[in-house]
């Protein structure tokens, strides 16, 4: 069980980065969108601060929220991403100061509350806390996919260095996996309600490609034809390629000599063809998978490839078992893109494969729905509203995962056009 301290601490490191991330940004442009699909910054922080206030302030206390005028505002289903950029919102420093005025709060009632693993359904072992420094985290990497749409010279991160990898192959690296049953999700230990409940499921025999796809083997793609060949496309993939004339992944452009540059945070960039794939839709994830003579992986072979032991239910955290992920994956915003292949051998799966957690989200084949038995909790928004919508699953987090968000049982889910996202894909094949 978590201490209050300890909850403290997760809340502040999560804040700590949002505000590390938002200080490098053109401060004309922390109340604007590059995208109608992405909503401002400065709403991100208010709302940020507005979820905090409702779910450690107001649920738990008698305590009114500090703007109710602005509640509706901040409540992603009253006010869609579309509008957000047109409506009164709080302006940076107003949205900053609303986010120090809720945690003074928030941490005054964390203070007086029940923990223990019997206290009420949402104190219990923390859980509120841990849902809530997720939900930040989430919103920090929501952040970097706007600021990743601003024009050049908007914003310029402070970026380290990621280990060497290798570099690059242009073709798959299967490894055989026996299958067996797994048992799915998670339902403990900050889990949110859609990981949950666990379950059994069995799990045929299949292959899986050690890491995911390279820039250079997408190029391959490329340059075979790829985007001009309809026989790799659904039929709903290829009328998204045709409607928006899609010939390379998002940020890409020619370099006029038969090669390919990309925009990166506002600079312009070779492709490293070492380099783990990124800002691809699903319908390029499905077509690049075809044209290799594969498949996307399901969800539960995802899962199963993924966890340290997937026969355990306590087995949730990280393909490497309990340990901390510091030099076993690409997470928490360190160099601003993903990692060669091979860069992190001490986070390969028990299954042989590499870089499961951080680096990209993966596709997988499987479109969002409940598992058995699934009970929102503690509230239905966070992800009832999005099952047999036609929204794919996505697994495994990005370089912009921080690690309090970071498990292999985690569930993302996006439109299969949507790209601006850290996405990439891994390949799966049926055993012969």
């Amino acid at each position: 069980m978590a201490s209050a301290d300890q909850l403290a601490e997760r809340l502040h490191a999560v804040r700590d980065r949002t505000l590390a991330l938002i200080d490098p940004l053109d401060p004309d442009w922390v109340g604007r969108t590059p995208d109608p699909i992405m909503s401002p910054p400065a709403w991100d922080l208010a709302h940020i601060a507005a979820y905090e206030e409702l779910w450690l302030v107001t649920h738990l206390s008698d305590d009114a929220p500090l703007h109710p005028d602005l509640q509706a505002t901040y409540d992603a289903f009253e006010t869609p991403r579309a509008v957000r950029g047109d409506i009164r919102i709080l302006d940076g420093a107003e949205s900053r100061d609303y986010m120090d005025a809720v945690r003074i709060r928030a941490l005054a009632v964390l203070q007086g509350a029940d923990l223990s693993p019997s206290g009420p359904p949402l104190t219990a072992d923390g859980f509120v806390w841990d849902m809530v420094a997720q939900h930040e985290a989430q919103h920090d990497e929501t952040l970097l996919q706007t600021l990743q749409l601003m024009p050049a010279g908007t914003y310029s991160p402070c970026a380290g260095a990621l280990p060497p990898g290798t570099t690059g192959s242009c073709t798959p690296d299967p490894v055989d996996i026996e299958g067996g049953t797994l048992v799915m999700g998670c339902s403990s230990g900050g889990a949110l309600d859609c990981e949950g409940p666990v379950h059994h499921r069995s799990v045929a025999p299949f292959r899986m490609d050690r890491a995911p796809v390279t820039i250079g083997r997408h190029l391959e793609f490329i340059r075979d034809g790829g985007y001009a060949d309809a026989r790799f496309w659904s039929a709903e993939g290829w009328a998204w390629r045709v409607s928006q004339d899609v010939e390379a992944p998002l940020h890409w452009q020619p370099d006029g000599a038969g090669g390919w540059t990309r925009t990166w945070f506002g600079c312009t960039e070779a492709v490293d063809p070492a380099e783990i794939l990124c800002h691809i839709s699903f319908h390029e994830a499905e077509a690049h998978a075809r044209w290799a003579g594969a498949r996307l992986p399901t969800e539960h072979e995802w899962e199963f490839a993924a966890r340290h032991d997937p026969a355990r239910a306590d087995d949730a955290w990280a393909p490497w078992g309990a340990a901390s992920h510091d030099g076993r994956a690409n997470l928490g915003q360190v160099a601003f893109r993903p990692s060669r292949v091979g860069a992190y051998p001490d986070g390969v799966a028990p299954s042989g494969c590499a870089h499961m957690v951080g680096d990209v989200w993966e596709w997988t084949s499987t479109e969002f729905d409940a598992y058995p038995g699934f009970r929102p909790f503690p509230y239905p928004e966070y992800a009832e509203p999005f099952f047999r919508a036609g929204y794919r699953v996505l697994r495994g987090g990005s370089w912009a995962t921080q690690s309090v968000a970071a498990r292999a049982t985690f569930r993302n889910w996006d439109l299969p056009e949507r790209r601006q996202i850290f996405s990439g894909v891994r390949l799966a094949w049926d055993t012969a």
